[in-house]
């Protein structure tokens, strides 16, 4: 094996690790599941986007848009656990999105009734005083509109296949479906109604000292090895630059239209790139 492909490799396998989980079954012990069977078919846009490696820009550009919600950002402060435990948390969200995606009904289900169940015991108060609840129908409608728009965002930028506006909507609508079942009231169906659905919370958003701090460890104290860091800070100037401008000011990351063209997201690019490289290596 020459030297670019045990690169290649441990580019991969590191990512998968730190995304996925540690592999606990060989790739031919891995539970099929019959395509019939499974929830979305492999022509809806859920399974185009999500299959993609945009996702890795656009999970990081959803957490620093969700984290201007200050209720949001204070049940995540005190509940989650994202300094302790950071890639299980993401390793969790990476299981969600698989078992929606990709499972079938019953698993996508069981998934969800998992994280309802967690939701109800997620309460407290944030540091205005305001109490908040996990389950709050307001509160799951904002996690959702901003995932989708991070999500659509980053593939319309960073994804193999271009979407057209029926695909993009397409995909919309299928978040709302998974969106509906965990709780959120009339999710929208439209990218229109996404932009629309954020316009009408941008009064309530603001940078708060939970967010700034939630920010600058996502962005600059990662726990990672040496080889994955230069990856790492490619995803986030280009998760960054993803962000609207009101967002970049609120938590106080410099808007710079020349910079995010010229370095951004070239960066962003390449480290993508990097990053399918990586995972389509060959086991042997």
């Amino acid at each position: 094996m020459v030297v670019t492909d045990i690169l290649r490799r441990r580019i991969g396998e590191g990512v998968i690790e730190r995304v996925a989980g540690p592999q606990r079954r060989a790739p031919g012990e891995r539970r099929r599941i019959a395509e019939a069977d499974r929830w979305f078919a492999a022509d809806r846009p859920i399974r185009q986007v999500h299959s993609d490696c945009s996702m890795f820009v656009g999970g990081m550009t959803a957490l620093l848009l969700q984290s201007l919600h200050p209720l949001a950002m204070a049940a995540v402060a005190d509940h989650s656990g994202y300094r302790s435990d950071p890639w299980g948390r993401l390793q969790r969200t990476s299981h969600f999105i698989a078992a929606t995606t990709f499972g079938r009904k019953e698993d996508a289900a069981a998934v969800i009734a998992s994280v309802r169940a967690v939701h109800e015991h997620v309460t407290g108060t944030a540091p205005d005083g305001r109490r908040y609840a996990a389950s709050d129908p307001h509160l799951l409608t904002w996690v959702h509109i901003a995932e989708v728009y991070a999500f659509l965002r980053a593939y319309e930028t960073y994804g193999e296949r271009p979407l057209d506006r029926a695909a993009r909507d397409g995909y919309v609508a299928d978040m709302a479906l998974i969106a509906a079942e965990l709780g959120v009231p009339d999710p929208p169906e439209t990218e229109a109604e996404v932009l629309a659905a954020i316009g009408r919370y941008r009064s309530e958003l603001a940078g708060t000292p939970q967010a700034w701090a939630a920010a600058r460890f996502l962005l600059r104290e990662p726990p990672l090895p040496l080889v994955l860091r230069p990856v790492y800070a490619g995803l986030a100037a280009a998760a960054v630059a993803q962000l609207p401008g009101w967002a970049r000011r609120e938590l106080k990351l410099p808007a710079l239209p020349l910079a995010d063209a010229a370095l951004a997201r070239p960066a962003g690019h390449l480290v993508v790139n990097a990053i399918r490289w990586g995972i389509s290596a060959p086991n042997t």
